[in-house]
């Protein structure tokens, strides 16, 4: 089998057993490892016989063809019903005392178990819940003291202070996220790599039949220029169909989604009675959902016709567009109600039912559920039994518990699971709740309070499903949260844009202020301009023709010849050039002013400009803060260094048997081929 150690495929063989670190509990294959080599196992039965073989189960009769798998044709006719992992009792009872039913420890995990019980996609999911509550509780009682305590003559400062608090706070929570990303990865043995998916051809030959690195080194340079032509259209392509789907969802939410958005905002405004608008809202919140899993769905659909390597890629990119559905169903009427009264005291109202509402509802939802479809499962087999037994009265026992686990829901994302699990449910109610907390931060700081009781809830009550509610899920591979970082970075930007128009409403609450047009056109220009300066690289990877550079460096290392010691890039002068290109936007953007202005009428109340120099500076610190604090800590690079020499030597290894044993093959070919001379 093919084990994967720093970035390259090893063959797996046991007298190389200790260039192969262990697992944290012992074993040498992670729980995602042993469950895919089950997994292939189970499903590679196939009828390897010259004739198709006749089944028979329950009186029928079923025919088993050539070169089919069993356990598929087995589930054709429901004679197997699933296949499912099984929950380990003694590691779940323990997590469940250690984990789930520990309310005491607030934040703290047992993360190395999650990952052992779990695998790392989950394991990665609950480290950052933790982590992300507990920097919670600094912006927290900051929201607290901001709103108990009466500052007098320096009330009028304390906003903003709050304000570059916790915009600072997001900031380094993100990086510093990252860093423990890093070490998770590091402490866990998992590569930054992905594997491919079967199927997937480099160099015009499927992977798995790259046998001869000397094969692969030929084709790789006789045939370069035709595969970085193929390489490259395959790339483009795949971004234009990205790039179409994209503008479909977007002109859905534009055309479908907003006048619906727009029209209940319009409505609560007419409503006088509060008792009424509270059921408004929920019953907004309720139709709401089912548009938004609609369109969830179309978007799975949109997915199969983009051109992604990998399920990982297929999975970010509907995890954008969903975003996008659900970002404009949760906000669109908060800035409705922003825009229209420019008042403090019913945006907060507002704030206060959407979080309440809709954090209740939620879990509500999320708990409840599962445990009732279980129940009610569990109700209709026991009234089978009893019908079949033809006895109304007496207790029904199952008999075995993979009956009752059976009875469980899986762990499926509401917009189906062929390309996300559960987790993707969990992490948009995160990070739609960041951007409510982080978006309206100044309009209502104790948000941040009730976040983070909610957040400390959220952790256990998570566990428990997972533990007690659920099926074991299916691990999935992951070295990261995926797409959902970025959303976070995305709301971060946009709570410096909000926050500064909140704290130009609080000081002119009068709305005196004003600005000449010109000027605020140029701001606009200003501010798009920045944006398509640091979202570009989303939308073109920095890696042109990836697979072509991943396995030229895996043959180099195979080879184990030395990578020369030139430079990969043009170092911390590219850091620079972009510097300066964001220089370049601000001091172009003045030019305009002055060029405009020649005669020096245009006029900006000194309130105005305060505030808009602390956005730029706010925006600075958020895109140059990663400069300063790396997002791998020393120790994982001189880790992943140290395994990286230990890859290599044994690559060398094999490469050299590889060699070495088709010489003797070809000096056996040359050696009958002179026998039969």
């Amino acid at each position: 089998m093919l084990y994967f150690i720093s970035g390259m495929d090893l063959q797996f063989e046991w007298e190389e057993v200790d260039a192969f670190v262990k697992q944290l509990d012992g074993s040498l294959f992670s729980w995602f490892e042993r469950f895919h080599c089950y997994n292939h196992l189970i499903y590679g039965i196939v009828n390897k016989s010259k004739s198709a073989v006749t089944l028979k189960y329950d009186g029928k009769e079923f025919c088993w063809e050539v070169g089919e798998n069993l356990v598929p044709k087995l589930e054709s006719v429901h004679f197997i019903k699933q296949v499912f992992p099984l929950h380990d009792e003694m590691k779940r009872k323990k997590l469940l005392k250690n984990w789930a039913l520990n309310w005491w420890d607030i934040t703290d995990q047992p993360i190395d178990e999650i990952y052992s019980y779990f695998g790392a996609k989950i394991a990665i999911y609950f480290a950052f819940l933790g982590m992300y509550t507990r920097w919670m509780f600094f912006p927290a009682a900051f929201a607290i003291t901001v709103q108990l305590i009466d500052f007098g003559s320096l009330q009028l400062l304390v906003l903003p202070i709050f304000f570059i608090g916790i915009i600072l706070w997001a900031v380094m929570f993100s990086q510093f996220w990252k860093r423990k990303n890093s070490a998770l990865l590091a402490r866990w043995q998992i590569s930054y790599s992905v594997g491919v998916e079967p199927g997937y051809k480099l160099l015009g030959m499927e992977w798995g039949s790259l046998q001869s690195p000397v094969k692969a080194l030929r084709k790789w340079g006789t045939e370069k220029i035709n595969e970085k032509e193929v390489y490259q259209r395959s790339e483009w392509f795949g971004h234009l169909l990205r790039f179409r789907n994209d503008a479909i969802v977007i002109m859905s939410i534009i055309f479908l989604q907003l006048p619906f958005e727009l029209a209940y905002a319009h409505l609560y405004e007419a409503i006088v009675s509060d008792v009424m608008k509270f059921g408004l809202t929920a019953v907004y919140l309720f139709a709401i959902q089912h548009f938004t899993r609609i369109g969830g769905m179309i978007s799975v659909r949109l997915i199969k016709y983009e051109n992604n390597e990998t399920a990982e890629k297929r999975a970010d990119s509907l995890v954008y567009k969903v975003f996008g559905l659900y970002f404009m169903q949760t906000y669109i009427g908060v800035f409705y109600h922003a825009l229209l009264h420019r008042n403090f005291l019913t945006l907060r109202q507002v704030l206060i039912q959407r979080l309440l509402i809709s954090e209740v509802l939620e879990n509500l939802l999320e708990n409840s559920l599962p445990y009732l479809k279980y129940s009610y499962k569990k109700y209709r087999v026991r009234k089978n039994k009893r019908r079949e037994k033809g006895s109304s009265t007496g207790k029904i026992q199952f008999s075995s518990r993979v009956e009752k686990e059976y009875l469980k829901p899986s762990y499926t994302a509401s917009i189906g699971g062929e390309l996300e699990d559960g987790l993707f449910d969990d992490c948009l109610e995160l990070a739609l709740q960041f951007g409510m907390i982080m978006m309206f931060a100044c309009a209502f700081p104790l948000a941040f309070a009730f976040a983070t009781l909610n957040n400390i809830t959220e952790i256990r009550t998570d566990a428990l499903k997972l533990l007690a509610m659920l099926k074991r899920p299916v691990p999935r591979a992951a070295t990261t949260i995926g797409a959902w970082l970025n959303i976070f970075q995305f709301l971060i930007v946009m709570s410096i844009c909000t926050n500064c128009a909140f704290l130009v409403w609080f000081y002119d609450h009068e709305g005196k202020w004003s600005i000449e047009p010109g000027l605020a056109i140029i701001l606009v220009i200003e501010h798009i301009l920045l944006l398509i300066k640091f979202g570009f690289s989303r939308f073109v990877p920095e890696n042109n023709i990836t697979e072509i550079r991943t396995d030229a460096l895996k043959l180099l290392a195979m080879l184990k010849r030395p990578v020369p010691r030139a430079a990969t890039t043009i170092g911390a002068w590219l850091n620079i050039f972009q510097f300066l290109i964001v220089m370049s936007i601000c001091t172009n953007c003045a030019f305009l002013v002055w060029f405009y202005d020649h005669e020096g009428k245009w006029s900006i109340e000194p309130g105005l400009a305060i505030i808009l120099v602390i956005e730029h500076i706010l925006l600075l610190i958020k895109f140059g803060f990663s400069r300063f604090v790396p997002e791998e800590p020393a120790w994982v690079r001189a880790n992943r260094v140290k395994n990286a020499t230990q890859a290599q030597d044994v690559c060398s290894k094999q490469l050299l048997r590889t060699i070495s044993g088709g010489r003797k093959m070809f000096g056996e070919v040359k050696e009958s081929e002179k026998n039969d001379l």
